[in-house]
C-alpha cells in the first residue's frame, strides 16, 4: 500500500474537526475533493475509516487505530521539512570569521576555503578584522560565527576549537639590542628584559605571550602595552621592550630596524580555529571541518572535543 502523505493529511483533518466541511475549510480545499479523497484512502486500506450519517461523523475501529500513527507521520515530515529549510538557510547564510591575525599562512587559508565552498557552495564568507584587545576575536560578544585565534582562550569550557598550525615563538627586539647579534636566545637570558605586552582585556593569551609559565613565579617586567602590529613595530625601534611572537608573524615586524631570534625553553605557539561550544549550526562545523583538513598538513587539525 502506497500512501501519500496528502492523503493521511486529509483523513487527520476529518477525524480532528469529525465534520467533513470543517476539515475541507482548514485544509482550503472543496469538500467534494477531500471526500474522494478520503474514499480512495479508505478503498487503499480495504476498510472504512469513518461512520456517517446524516447528522455526525465519527472514526471507526479502523480509523481510530489509524489516526496516532498518521498524526505522528504527519509531525515526524513537518519537523523533517523544518530541518531541512534550515540547513539550506544555514548553507546558504554569510558566516562571520573573525581574525587579529591573517590565517593565510603557508596556504592554509585558501585551502579552507577551497574545502568549504566546495561542501557549502551558496554560504558567503566575510572576514573581520579584530583588536587586540579581544582575544576571542569576536566570539566573546557574538559579533563573529568563528575565529581564528591564540590559543589560551579566556573561559576555554565556552569554545571548541581546532588547532590549525604550530609554529615556534621567537623573540622580536630591536636591531641594536645586545642580544640581537645571537641566533639563539635562552628564555633565561630574557627575564630581566622589559617586554612589551598585549591589553590587561587579553585575559590569559597576554600571559602566554609574556611566558609567564616560564618565569618561575617572577613577573615580567613591562616596557609598554601594544593592540596592533604598527604599535609593536613602533615600540620595538623605539628600544622600549622585546615581544614574543609567532614565527609567521616575523615578517610583520621584520620591516627594518629589528630582528627576530630563536628563543630557547619555551613551548611553541598554537593558532586555531574556534566556536562557541553551543553553537550547533552546521555551517559553522563544515568551516571547522574544512579548517581541520588543511591543517592535516600543516601538523595540526587537533581538535578540542
Amino acid at each position: 500500500m502506497d500512501v501519500h502523505g496528502r492523503d493521511l493529511r486529509y483523513f487527520a483533518a476529518v477525524a480532528e474537526e469529525l465534520h467533513f466541511t470543517r476539515a475541507a475549510e482548514r485544509l482550503y480545499v472543496s469538500q467534494p475533493a477531500l471526500s474522494k479523497q478520503v474514499r480512495m484512502l479508505e478503498k487503499q486500506v480495504g476498510a472504512a475509516l469513518f461512520e456517517r450519517d446524516r447528522r455526525e461523523v465519527r472514526l471507526s475501529e479502523v480509523g481510530a487505530a489509524l489516526l496516532p500513527h498518521a498524526q505522528r507521520i504527519l509531525a515526524e515530515w513537518e519537523a523533517a521539512q523544518e530541518t531541512v529549510a534550515r540547513v539550506m538557510a544555514d548553507r546558504a547564510a554569510v558566516l562571520v570569521v573573525g581574525m587579529s591575525t591573517s590565517p593565510g599562512r603557508g596556504g592554509v587559508l585558501p585551502a579552507i576555503r577551497s574545502r568549504f565552498t566546495a561542501a557549502c557552495p551558496q554560504a558567503r564568507l566575510r572576514l573581520r578584522h579584530v583588536p587586540w584587545h579581544d582575544s576571542t576575536a569576536g566570539l566573546a560578544d557574538g559579533t563573529c560565527d568563528a575565529a581564528f585565534v591564540w590559543l589560551p582562550l579566556p573561559e576555554p569550557d565556552r569554545y571548541r576549537w581546532v588547532v590549525v598550525t604550530e609554529e615556534p615563538r621567537l623573540v622580536a627586539m630591536a636591531d641594536t639590542h645586545p642580544l640581537a647579534d645571537q641566533e639563539n636566545v635562552d628564555f633565561a637570558d630574557l627575564l630581566d628584559e622589559p617586554f612589551l605586552a598585549l591589553p590587561d582585556s587579553a585575559g590569559p593569551l597576554r600571559d602566554y605571550w609574556l611566558a609567564t609559565d616560564a618565569r618561575g613565579g617572577t613577573p615580567a617586567l613591562i616596557g609598554a602595552e601594544v593592540a596592533s602590529t604598527e604599535e609593536t613595530y613602533e615600540a620595538l625601534v623605539a628600544g622600549l621592550g622585546v615581544v614574543l611572537l609567532a614565527a609567521g608573524n616575523a615578517p610583520l615586524i621584520t620591516l627594518g630596524g629589528v630582528v627576530t631570534r630563536v628563543v630557547r625553553g619555551i613551548s611553541p605557539s598554537r593558532f586555531a580555529l574556534a566556536w562557541r561550544a553551543d553553537d550547533r549550526r552546521p555551517l559553522v562545523h563544515e568551516y571547522a571541518r574544512a579548517c581541520e583538513h588543511a591543517a592535516e598538513t600543516t601538523g595540526g587539525g587537533r581538535a578540542r572535543p
